[in-house]
């Protein structure tokens, strides 16, 4: 077994293809990058995958990637840094994961930029034996007939190739960073060849899920994409304050050993998660724009929780942060800005990324300026009490 912390672990997207099946939904984007709910496919992909704290995101881009590049190259997204690559020639899905090792890429998780599989990445990584090199997600989802490695058996969590099978390949995979030697020096396909090879040397793991699947490569499931994407991710949210309402407020909190939980966070936290509500945290940080601290210093810090937190199974969906203030230290954070709460750009941020039940999500703050925030977005509003888990269990019940 695997040790599930990501710390070390990146998430690699493969994004380069030209989606030539539909081709006449996409307009002016590669397939990865169409609007779907008003929002970016890949959007989705980030929502649900961006929590598990990953080190880096890598978008393997080729097809129109100015797009990928001018978006999100360089950007940092829920405390995660995004790295765009460009495929200088057409290298099939094997010889696009050569450009990882100039990255220093060790292991790694890889997902297809097309398809969403909503499991728990933790829980695939953590069933990989250590004298394999890599395990597929599994799904019994028959209906959608992909096309990449589709007849696949299990025995003994052992993947083996059969014509029949009811078993296909989700399109999310863990590697260890022995998958290198096996990649050849020219072009190649991953489904077709390279997995193939080690799956008949029984090096590849797999593990079923029954979580949802869709891959919008076809013209039938991209136009149920819209109402499958909302029905699977369309839920409440409660929006957090950190300091005095996570944690307790000392000022300018930027040290794990000074991050102490208040009474009943973990336990609320865990409902939150068992009521099915996405847990987003908005916090003002002018300490980075005062020079306090630095950005990273806050990113780690976070990073750090996060880790803590998933000992627990509780991941909180995105942070947020503001490090904007009129009398910073710092240049271009000296200035007033509606990031900075009571302005509401925070929450603006998370509802235009989201799919969200906005009648049933609500805001816990400790400060007015937390109170008007919630009111410019719409959500009720609730100053922290002395116990998180018994006023969340309280909020949650009235609805």
């Amino acid at each position: 077994m695997l040790d599930s912390t990501f710390l070390n672990t990146d998430l690699v997207i493969l994004a380069g293809g030209k989606g030539s099946r539909i081709k006449s939904f996409l307009g002016k984007y590669p397939k990865p990058m169409v609007k779907i709910n008003e929002k970016h496919f890949i959007q989705y992909i980030f929502n649900y995958s961006s929590k598990f704290n990953f080190k880096r995101i890598i978008i393997l881009c080729g097809y129109r990637n100015k797009i990928f590049f001018k978006k999100f190259h360089n950007k940092i997204i829920n405390l995660t840094k995004i790295i765009c690559v460009k495929e200088k020639n057409l290298q099939g899905t094997g010889g696009a994961l050569k450009t990882l090792k100039k990255l220093n890429v060790k292991n790694f998780v890889l997902m297809n930029g097309d398809t969403i599989f909503n499991i728990d990445i933790s829980k695939l990584i953590s069933k990989l034996s250590k004298n394999k090199i890599g395990i597929i997600a599994l799904t019994k989802n028959r209906s959608q007939q992909s096309k990449k490695l589709n007849q696949l058996f299990l025995k003994k969590n052992l993947l083996y190739l059969r014509k029949k099978s009811s078993l296909m390949n989700g399109g999310i995979y863990f590697f260890k960073k022995e998958i290198f030697k096996y990649i050849p020096k020219k072009i190649s396909s991953l489904e077709d060849e390279i997995l193939p090879k080690l799956i008949m040397q029984k090096k590849i793991m797999g593990y079923i899920f029954n979580n949802f699947f869709i891959d919008i490569g076809s013209e039938k499931f991209f136009k149920l994409a819209n109402k499958m994407l909302t029905k699977e991710f369309k839920k409440p949210a409660a929006f957090l304050d950190r300091d005095g309402v996570i944690n307790y407020d000392y000022g300018y909190v930027h040290k794990l050993k000074d991050f102490k939980l208040r009474p009943g966070v973990l336990k609320g936290l865990q409902y939150l998660k068992k009521k099915d509500y996405y847990i987003f945290i908005v916090t003002n940080q002018a300490g980075i724009g005062k020079k306090i601290y630095s950005e990273k210093q806050f990113i780690k810090l976070h990073k750090n929780i996060n880790e803590k937190f998933k000992k627990y199974n509780i991941f909180i969906d995105e942070v947020q942060y503001s490090p904007y203030h009129e009398k910073a230290k710092v240049i271009r954070f000296k200035k007033k800005s509606n990031m900075r709460k009571p302005g509401n750009k925070m929450i603006k941020n998370i509802k235009s990324k989201w799919d969200l039940d906005l009648k049933n999500s609500f805001m816990v703050g400790d400060k007015i300026s937390d109170k008007k925030a919630a009111y410019k977005s719409n959500l009720k509003f609730y100053y922290a009490e002395n116990n998180f888990f018994k006023q969340i269990k309280k909020i949650i019940n009235n609805y």
